[in-house]
């Protein structure tokens, strides 16, 4: 399905967009999760009607929805929500809550005031197996979409192989998607070096026994080069997360060949195309 709705500016003079095949909403593939650290009501209001189209999640970080005026935030869930865009609190603040022992009123809460997503993680505490699938069976039953995450803030990275075993068993037990981790910063984490350049023997490692990592991986790529390497491996509907307000459109850019960057792969990819029907024309 493709989102080049009625009414899109310059329509009538282009024909299509350089890169095909994006997915419109709501969709399964393509996603892109913003990292909202402290948009005030007017600002998510112009942000979604600009750009509403090409949001699927919004996540307010950290554990920075717990310093909302509560009216204030009940307000922008319920129009984040209006404009069909998923709201889901921080990892940061799960892991607060599970370490007071309080999940069930965390999960109550985050239901009454509005949130459509929870996040499952242990970037900075430590959940055992059969702890973070309870966690994530729980906030299924309250009918929230769960993702999780896979990866350390701190500490020494996690193996291919052990990200590998938690991400099957995060899916086996309801995980609606899995994040891999890549933080603010998207460096020296994850799949990302200290330049946070992808390190794309390891990333193909990881997904190598995946069926369809397009549809359950999200890869958190705050960097304009991550997202370049991502789209181009993936195609423009890899699930992107930690995207900045203020790049929501840069990046649909990218994933529509709109930027040079993911322009000039195009062209090269229908260079190379017109070549091998022209080669195969000709014996």
């Amino acid at each position: 399905m493709s989102t080049e709705k009625p009414g899109l500016a310059w329509q009538a003079v282009l024909t299509g967009f350089p890169m095909p095949g994006r997915c419109g909403k709501p969709r399964q593939t393509g996603c892109t999760m913003l990292l909202d650290k402290r948009l005030g009501l007017s600002e998510t209001r112009d942000l979604l009607e600009l750009a509403g189209d090409y949001i699927d999640i919004i996540k307010l970080t950290f554990g920075t929805s717990a310093l909302y005026p509560e009216a204030v935030l009940r307000e922008k869930i319920k129009l984040i929500r209006s404009y069909e865009v998923d709201v889901y609190p921080g990892g940061t603040l799960f892991e607060i809550a599970f370490w007071q022992n309080k999940m069930e009123s965390y999960l109550e809460y985050a239901a009454d005031i509005g949130f459509t997503g929870i996040e499952v993680s242990d970037g900075t505490i430590t959940l055992s197996a059969k702890e973070r699938r309870q966690a994530i069976q729980t906030a299924k039953a309250y009918g929230f979409k769960v993702v999780t995450e896979v990866g350390k803030k701190n500490g020494a990275p996690l193996s291919i192989l052990r990200m590998q075993q938690i991400i099957a068993d995060d899916l086996e037990h309801g995980a609606h998607k899995v994040i891999i981790e890549g933080r603010e910063s998207g460096k020296a984490v994850g799949i990302f070096d200290q330049n946070g350049k992808v390190k794309e023997a390891e990333m193909e490692a990881l997904v190598h026994v995946l069926p369809n990592p397009e549809s359950v991986l999200i890869w958190e790529a705050p960097l304009k080069c991550q997202q370049v390497t991502l789209i181009k491996r993936f195609g423009p509907n890899v699930n992107l997360g930690n995207i900045a307000p203020e790049e929501v459109l840069a990046v649909e850019a990218l994933r529509r060949g709109l930027r040079g960057d993911t322009l000039e792969f195009c062209l090269e990819r229908m260079t190379a195309e017109h070549w091998l029907v022209s080669g195969r024309g000709g014996e």
